[in-house]
């Protein structure tokens, strides 16, 4: 199995919250942007060992500012490149109120099956207070159009927002989990240095949530989730049965990825390597008509590829299947696991389940605390 990475950097405005890479320029830059995608994709038609593609992610920034030229160019040169499985899941992320009728029509004529939607908060005035272009009403109208069409709907929510209490917490999972939607997200506010929220927390202008109020939201998150029939499948997603991101689970499972695109990622199992983080350095790195391809690479050593498969299986509710881990990082390697679990083990923070192969996974006590285990697990050089 293979998975593809699009990075779309465009937004129409910056979220006062993010520190991804993105870019306000308009239509005559996605055009350069889109053909230099397109070059990418056909430099690097080598990278993966399996041309089948089972996963597509156009991310961002907002994919759903593409135009219909743009987005057919992209898939009309991934479909003759590569060979995308029959039941691929292809997912784009969407601003709420970029989904129109027109654009669901426009959708129709495109591989995507999945609309992966930043909502955030369903209260207007936080939503005004972090930067978000959309209303709380465009979400339910989004939902709306989607739904009938068919679409796989997820959402991606924040706690911690400024302002935010436990109530109004249990406002927004009411309101996200009321919808016809078959995932949900649900990620801490993270205060990130550079960013306008950032700088309104220096001047006091905003208050970051304690501990204590964190720990309430993400446990009211998980019961809310549960009886709302989404199943926890990894600390911070939620989805009904058959309903989990392909692509996502992708990256905690070791699949390899082809990422293209200006700050996009690779994967292929021994190494990484990623694109230049900046516009006009990517429209300049990325080939010439002699298809060379210039990117940072990493290559993993043994020590990297232990606390990586500690880190990507921790964060899933299935864990760390140790039979894998035994055979990709040896017998030894596996031993050393599980000595330095055992004092989680007996303090309830980890368990090893038997369904049917063994795996060492975080119980429910331990999601609250997983950082501070995944770091004592950890190989230190």
């Amino acid at each position: 199995m293979s998975g593809l990475y699009l990075h779309i950097p465009f937004c129409k405005s910056r979220c006062h919250y993010c520190n991804f890479f993105s870019t306000l320029l308009a239509a005559p830059q996605r055009k350069a942007y889109t053909r230099t995608l397109c070059l990418e994709m056909e430099h690097r038609t080598g990278y993966l060992a399996d041309s089948v593609l089972h996963t597509v992610y156009l991310g961002g920034g907002t994919p759903s500012l593409l135009s219909a030229d743009e987005l057919g160019q992209l898939f009309a040169t991934m479909e003759r490149l590569f060979h995308l499985a029959p039941q691929a899941e292809v997912t784009l992320e969407a601003n709420p109120n970029d989904i129109t009728a027109d654009y669901v029509s426009l959708l129709a004529d495109t591989p995507v099956n999945r609309i992966s939607m930043g909502v955030q908060s369903f209260h207007d005035d936080t939503l005004r207070i972090i930067g978000r272009r959309h209303r709380a009403a465009d979400v339910h109208r989004a939902v709306d159009l989607l739904s009938q069409r068919g679409y796989n709907i997820s959402l991606d929510l924040i706690y911690g927002l400024p302002g935010q209490d436990l109530r109004a917490w249990s406002d927004d999972l009411r309101e996200a989990l009321s919808l016809p939607i078959h995932h949900l997200s649900a990620y801490a506010l993270s205060y990130e240095e550079g960013t306008p929220l950032h700088r309104m927390l220096e001047q006091g202008l905003v208050k970051e949530a304690d501990d204590e109020t964190s720990l309430a939201m993400y446990e009211r998150l998980i019961d809310r989730c549960e009886q709302a029939g989404l199943q926890q499948y990894e600390i911070s997603n939620f989805a009904r049965p058959g309903r989990h991101s392909r692509h996502n689970s992708s990256y905690w499972t070791d699949t390899p990825y082809l990422g293209v695109g200006a700050g996009a990622h690779s994967y292929d199992g021994d190494s990484r390597q990623w694109n230049p983080g900046d516009f006009e350095g990517y429209l300049r790195t990325q080939g010439d008509v002699e298809g060379h391809h210039f990117c940072e690479k990493e290559l993993l050593t043994d020590s990297m590829k232990y606390n990586e498969a500690i880190m990507k299986g921790l964060r899933t509710r299935t864990g760390i299947c140790l039979d894998h881990f035994r055979l990709r990082l040896g017998e030894e390697a596996c031993r050393r696991l599980l000595a330095s679990a055992r004092p989680h083990l007996e303090r309830h923070l980890l368990e090893l389940s038997r369904d049917p192969a063994a795996h060492l996974r975080l119980t429910r006590k331990g999601l609250f605390v997983s950082d501070g285990i995944i770091s004592d697990l950890f190989l230190t050089d």
